[in-house]
C-alpha cells in the first residue's frame, strides 16, 4: 500500500464519511418533494382511504430511518448501509403503489372523468421515488466500501502494534 493511500485510511480514522452521510439527507429530501407532489393533489375523494393514512406514516417512519441511517453511515457503521438499502428498494415499490395505481384511474368529477395523476405529476413522482433510492443506493456503496475499508485498516494497525 502506497503512502497517500495509507494516510487517508488513517485520516478516516478521525473524519466522518460526509459523502454516505449527505446522499442519505438527499434521498429525504426526494422523498419530501415526493411527499408534497402526492399530498397536494385533490382529485374528489380518491385520495381519502386507508392508503394515504398508511403512506403518511410511511413517510414519517422513512424520514426517521433514513435520518438514522444519515447518521450512523456517517460513522462508518456498516450496518446502516444495508439498511439504506432497504429504504431504497421500498422506495422503488412505492412507485407501483401510489403513482401508478393514481396515473391508471379516472374518476368522476361532476359527470366529466378526471385523471386522479396526470402525465406531468406522474414522472415527477417517478423522478423523485427513483432519485430518494439512487441517492439512498449510492449511498449505501460509499459507506459499505469506506467503512470496510477503514475497518481492515485498523485491523492492520492492531496487528502491527502487536
Amino acid at each position: 500500500m502506497n503512502e497517500d493511500q495509507n494516510i487517508r485510511l488513517d485520516r478516516m480514522r478521525y473524519t466522518k464519511n460526509t459523502l454516505a452521510s449527505g446522499l442519505a439527507l438527499l434521498a429525504i429530501l426526494f422523498d419530501v418533494f415526493f411527499f408534497i407532489s402526492i399530498y397536494e393533489s385533490n382529485v374528489g375523494s380518491w385520495y381519502y382511504n386507508i392508503l394515504i393514512g398508511a403512506s403518511i406514516l410511511y413517510n414519517l417512519i422513512f424520514l426517521l430511518a433514513a435520518f438514522l441511517c444519515s447518521e450512523g453511515i456517517k460513522n462508518y457503521e456498516i450496518s446502516y448501509a444495508y439498511m439504506m438499502i432497504v429504504l431504497g428498494i421500498i422506495q422503488i415499490v412505492r412507485i407501483f403503489i401510489y403513482p401508478v395505481t393514481a396515473h391508471g384511474t379516472t374518476v368522476m368529477i361532476q359527470d366529466v372523468a378526471v385523471q386522479v395523476m396526470k402525465n406531468g405529476q406522474f414522472v415527477r413522482c417517478v423522478f423523485y421515488l427513483v432519485a430518494s433510492a439512487a441517492c439512498l443506493f449510492a449511498g449505501a456503496v460509499v459507506g459499505a466500501s469506506r467503512a470496510r475499508a477503514l475497518k481492515a485498516h485498523i485491523a492492520s494497525l492492531n496487528s502491527q502494534a502487536s
